[in-house]
């Protein structure tokens, strides 16, 4: 069973929430759902909607072809009746309007009937969350004016939800973090909101400075003194972090930064999703200095491997970047799995107050002290250089890639980041090995052995040059010419990326 259900609207008109009441009640239900937001960069007005899926087993896209439509208004229904399918079904606003700011409610609890969920689990629902009669009243009536056309039975899964910002803010809290610094910029806004939200709790502090300039600056200080530490922001963002991130490279304090992804260059288009900025991840930054990238495919990796980050930077002093992009950042996903057990994060280097520290933007001797000595400059380097290979044979102790499919198919297809699950749905029963790539720097020395034992290879990316195909050519002189990108700012449907997939093969 897998239904695609379209919620439109305007912005503002609470499309979320009837996402968020309908999700928490089909898992609560054992059914897995993915929830898709496609929203536009306004406050009020203009279109937005989210796609719901839900089905009996793991899934982590959408389709291109709608199930139901549920509409907040006549322009829902004019933009998308036509990719609704023959024996689709549309859940219409108009009746509902004079619940005012309820309207969601009520369309809400006419999904829940239509699905063929018993009244009795909405309305625990919505009394949990709003506790008013004026909801109680609308989720009633909205439940009143359909007819069951599903009958979903309870499963026995169990299963929770999870965006992938909620996923680097929990492998921030199992690291013990101390302080988290951003200046908001979308999609990584959520982090702060997750972290701010427990602070106190977890024992942790969140700030806001007044630019991203002076977040990367204030977190190298607090590293210093000893905190653990990690930034969060976007394209934009990271371009005005980068001197500072130089700045880490020769200082040797650790930092954490967290680039979640948006279209580029300038503004781009600030609400969808991109894969473009993979090359300044690897290389933002003036000089030569180890680091290490590492890109998370869904939630659950979201907690490893923002620990693994913390672990690295710590350990070698050096900038750990986790990579993400819109999609996987403010997508929910379900899942009935657990992570990796954490990794413990500890702080072995001198920290000031108990002894003299220096950290310095200069070469500097042993003593701490700047220089200009030739020599002195490329024993220097040369400690940096021999600190990334240091790095590559800790990094083999952790999963730098996973393969999926068919594991003795010859139809190799390598993808990152958060084509993951669109890959693994677009799959399914297929006659294809998907490999995903989680470390990008470094990079894993398999990948060149299974692109030797493929017969065809095709690279799956959401950017317009290929970044993940180009360094894996950089580092293995392979260069995959069957290429699927996707660059205009929407993910992967399952079923289109299927279809070119059989294209290729």
């Amino acid at each position: 069973m897998n239904l695609n259900i379209l919620i439109g609207g305007k912005a503002g008109q609470g499309i979320n929430k009837i996402s968020e009441i309908v999700s928490s009640i089909l898992v609560s239900q054992g059914y897995f759902t993915f929830n898709y937001r496609d929203y536009q960069s306004l406050i009020r007005g203009g279109h937005n909607f989210n796609v719901l899926c839900v089905s009996d087993k793991r899934i982590g896209s959408i389709k291109s072809k709608l199930d139901i439509i549920v509409a907040l208004d006549d322009k829902t229904i004019s933009l998308h009746k036509n990719s609704l399918k023959k024996e689709g079904f549309i859940i219409n606003f108009k009746g509902f309007e004079s619940l005012g700011k309820n309207l969601n409610i009520a369309l809400a609890g006419a999904l829940i009937r239509y699905l063929g969920i018993n009244k009795k689990i909405l309305v625990d629902n919505v009394q949990k969350q709003f506790d008013n009669k004026e909801s109680d009243a609308a989720a009633e009536k909205g439940y009143n004016s359909q007819d069951s056309k599903f009958n979903l039975k309870k499963l026995n899964n169990k299963i929770s939800i999870m965006t992938g910002n909620r996923g680097i803010s929990q492998g921030a809290i199992n690291s013990k973090i101390d302080l988290y610094l951003a200046y908001p910029m979308t999609p990584a806004t959520g982090v702060i909101h997750e972290l701010a939200s427990n602070q106190i709790k977890n024992n942790l502090m969140v700030f806001q400075p007044e630019n991203e300039i002076a977040v990367v600056n204030q977190a190298l200080g607090a590293s210093f003194a000893g905190a653990r530490v990690m930034i969060g922001t976007s394209g934009g963002g990271y371009d005005l972090m980068t001197e500072g991130l130089s700045l880490q490279g020769q200082s040797e304090i650790p930092l954490v930064v967290y680039l979640c992804s948006r279209p580029g260059p300038g503004t781009g288009v600030p609400t969808y999703t991109s894969q473009a900025d993979l090359d300044i991840a690897l290389r933002g930054g003036h000089g030569e200095f180890p680091r290490v990238v590492i890109a998370p495919g869904d939630p659950i990796e979201c907690i490893e491997k923002t620990n693994e980050a913390f672990y690295f930077s710590e350990k070698f002093k050096v900038l750990s970047i986790i990579l993400s992009d819109k999609h996987l950042a403010e997508s929910k996903f379900s899942f009935d799995g657990k992570p990796n057990k954490t990794i413990s994060v500890k702080i072995n280097r001198k920290i000031p107050g108990k002894e003299v520290v220096k950290a310095s933007s200069y070469e500097c001797d042993k003593f701490g002290n700047t220089t200009e000595s030739m020599k002195i400059t490329e024993e220097n380097v040369n400690k940096r250089v021999e600190k990334y290979n240091l790095i590559k044979k800790e990094s083999k102790k952790f999963e730098m890639i996973k393969i999926y499919g068919k594991k003795d198919s010859k139809n190799l297809i390598i993808g990152w980041g958060s084509t993951k699950t669109a890959i693994l749905d677009a799959i399914e029963g297929e006659d294809f090995k998907f490999l995903q790539v989680l470390y990008m720097k470094p990079l894993s020395n398999q990948i060149r052995k299974e692109i030797k034992k493929a017969k065809k290879v095709i690279l799956v990316e959401q950017n317009v040059t290929g970044q993940l195909g180009r360094l894996i050519r950089e580092k293995t002189g392979i260069r995959i010419k069957d290429r699927i990108l996707k660059y205009g700012g929407r993910p992967f449907t399952c079923d289109e990326l299927k279809k070119e997939l059989k294209k290729i093969k």
